[in-house]
């Protein structure tokens, strides 16, 4: 194994010292609301995209093709 594994050395002082550790703040009810609201409008938006672009594709496909005739 040539890779080096890496150690860190603790020392006491370091250890019993108490770490500052930085909380979030917690959102309010208001901005959670926005955020799901925000979150359910983009899924919507993005499954009407989508079904107009399944249907126009469609609508195309379907007009587009050349009519076949009888050869009778």
């Amino acid at each position: 194994m040539t890779a080096k594994a890496k150690i860190k050395v603790i020392k006491k002082s370091e250890q019993n010292a108490p770490e500052a550790t930085k909380v979030a703040p917690k959102p309010t009810k208001q901005q959670s609301a926005r955020e799901m609201v925000s979150t359910v409008s983009n899924w919507v938006s993005d499954f009407q995209n989508r079904k107009r672009k399944e249907t126009k594709h469609a609508i195309e496909t379907f007009l587009s093709s050349k009519p076949q005739t009888n050869g009778a």
